[in-house]
């Protein structure tokens, strides 16, 4: 399932965590790259250890675990310390898969890499080039959203970035372990979920039909939850 989020970040917010994350230092972005993804891979990336990535991964968290549509679409169980990269002057990501598995720098977090997300930090026309194109079974899927909106996808998929040849994209990028492993499981919760909060708007939390729905829902939950 691929789901845009939007506003994960307000427009003051994105300009405050701009501010932060431009003014610091930036390398190459292999420096995190598998094998495959060095490849295909030309963009800058700020560290991971740099205090204003943390900062501002910080910042992503936090306005994560207040977004309830991220909340319900992901499950999350853990989500890695957001990353931050920058395209400009022609540079790409060519077609790659994400790795299964992602380890902090320091070995304290380390997950199974169930989602990818985008967090875009630049409005759309302010560059050119830099729509991230997924792959699944339906075609490719370009993407290229308002700053602060989000894209989440399953981190299976094929994608890529496409060069930037005006401009600068600038974006936080980072990956969910879901408290359920299997996409489609978790596409069917998600129906649920907005279903029975839909439905709770119309007839009333309290009505015996839905308190029947939502425990199908958590036991549901309950059966295929990967603690």
């Amino acid at each position: 399932m691929m789901l845009q989020i939007p506003e994960v970040l307000t427009k003051a917010e994105v300009a405050d965590l701009r501010r932060l994350i431009d003014a610091a230092d930036w390398v190459d972005g292999n420096v995190t790259s598998g094998t495959q993804s060095a490849l295909a891979k030309r963009n800058e990336q700020l560290p991971e250890a740099s205090p204003a990535a943390r900062e501002a991964g910080e910042r992503i968290l936090d306005a994560l675990s207040r977004n309830p549509l991220f909340v319900t679409a992901a499950l999350p169980q853990t989500v890695f310390p957001p990353l931050f990269n920058r395209y400009a002057g022609g540079q790409t990501f060519g077609l790659h898969v994400d790795n299964a598995v992602r380890q902090s720098p320091d070995g304290r977090v380390r997950i199974r890499s169930d989602l990818s997300a985008t967090l875009f930090l630049t409005e759309p026309e302010d560059y050119d080039g830099g729509e991230l194109l997924v792959e699944d079974t339906y075609g490719v899927h370009e993407v290229k959203l308002p700053a602060g909106d989000m894209i989440l996808y399953p981190a299976s998929s094929l994608h890529q970035v496409r060069p930037v040849t005006r401009g600068a994209r600038v974006s936080s990028f980072f990956w969910i372990q879901s408290m359920i492993r299997e996409d489609a499981q978790r596409t069917l919760l998600f129906q649920m979920d907005i279903a029975i909060q839909q439905l709770a708007g119309k007839v009333g939390a309290g009505a015996p039909e839905l308190v029947s729905l939502t425990g199908a829902y958590h036991n549901l939950l309950r059966m295929w939850g990967d603690l």
